[in-house]
């Protein structure tokens, strides 16, 4: 364990991607800019995350991009060539996170343990976190910070809504009704309920609570695609925003739901670290490891039946973080489940802390 007693003067963050991982680091960089109010910090980031990590304060950002292949490491590593950090957090283990690890100077490497290391991961660090069974990914990204001899046990996430934001809000939030958010696509396609039922939902949600229903997303086809088939089914009015809005946006959009339904995605976690209900839709992925943390008890997680009926296995002979992303997985989330959550949350009109969240 890194000695709290003498904090250090420069850390290194290396998490590339994706946006709901990098969402899952803030708290531990939040731990680390309150014990550690002096200490440096540079995050090494990718160029799409950057658009919503910028917003964050007191941090040196590097962007990477890896598209550009072997140039994109030489250019990290000219960039780093005069540096020395006291740590690196070496968060990531994908293959070029470990490649691009080599350029980088640090007394201590810290990476996750042996048994979550892909890609030879453990070779490229010299200390790792405690081996953790069926450890939820904001409580992983903790451990980082508790190894260093930082307190962690309070989640901070802070993330500021930016005037530009909060004007893009004010121009089609409806402030006099409840607002259902609905972020459709994960950014892989199998993880994604059908429109058919996010229609219904939606339709559900109007009908029974007179909601402002808000469709979001990026300007990829798949989430254009999806947003309109869902319009075209719906018996109701909806907000489509898809490809409307920044990562920046985003947030502001986020922060003003009243409720936000999504699949395993980026803004299922932006939503949950905004403080947010997050209605998580989980059957591909389990969301006792990836769910939106502090909604976990609103999710629809069908994964542990996907993996009796898809994989002829108990959800525990599975190896931690497996994916059953298979046609048909999503189909057993059902509307009336997903509805009945959303009643849970309209009872009670649960709003969390938006600045500092209890694990």
């Amino acid at each position: 364990m890194y000695s709290s007693i003498k904090p250090p003067k420069k850390i290194c963050i290396l998490r590339l991607s994706a946006i709901g991982d990098v969402t899952h680091v803030l708290p531990v960089l939040r731990a680390i800019q309150k014990q550690w109010p002096k200490t440096e910090i540079t995050w090494i980031c990718g160029q799409f995350e950057y658009k919503f990590l910028k917003i964050i304060d007191n941090v040196q950002f590097i962007l990477f991009d890896k598209k550009n292949g072997l140039k994109e490491y030489k250019k990290l590593w000219y960039a780093l060539k005069n540096e020395n950090f006291d740590v690196l957090l070496q968060m990531q283990v994908a293959a070029r996170a470990n490649i691009a690890s080599l350029g980088i100077k640090a007394d201590i490497k810290l990476g996750w343990d042996k048994k979550r290391s892909r890609d030879f991961h453990h070779l490229f660090v010299n200390q790792s976190i405690p081996e953790q069974v069926q450890q939820h990914q904001v409580q992983g990204f903790l451990s980082f910070a508790r190894v260093l001899g930082i307190h962690a046990d309070e989640l901070d996430w802070r993330i500021p809504v930016t005037e530009n934001a909060q004007k893009f809000v004010d121009e089609y939030i409806d402030k006099d009704k409840k607002v259902l958010v609905i972020s459709a696509c994960s950014s892989h396609q199998l993880r994604n309920w059908s429109a058919t039922r996010y229609a219904e939902l939606a339709d559900y949600a109007s009908e029974r609570y007179n909601m402002q229903v808000i469709l979001s997303g990026g300007p990829a086809d798949i989430e254009i695609n999806m947003a309109n088939d869902i319009s075209s089914k719906m018996k109701k009015t909806v907000l489509n925003l898809v490809g409307k809005d920044t990562l920046e946006q985003l947030v502001g959009l986020l922060s003003s739901a009243t409720v936000v339904v999504s699949p395993d995605s980026g803004p299922a976690h932006i939503a949950n670290a905004v403080g947010v209900p997050v209605i998580g839709l989980y059957a591909c992925t389990w969301s006792k490891r990836s769910g939106p943390y502090n909604s976990l008890d609103y999710c629809v997680d069908k994964f542990e039946l996907a993996a009796e009926k898809f994989l002829k296995k108990p959800v525990n002979d599975l190896r931690w973080g497996t994916k059953i992303e298979k046609p048909g997985v999503m189909d057993l989330i059902k509307v009336d489940e997903v509805c009945k959550q959303l009643d849970r949350i309209m009872a009670g009109n649960v709003k969390q802390n938006k600045n500092s969240m209890s694990e």
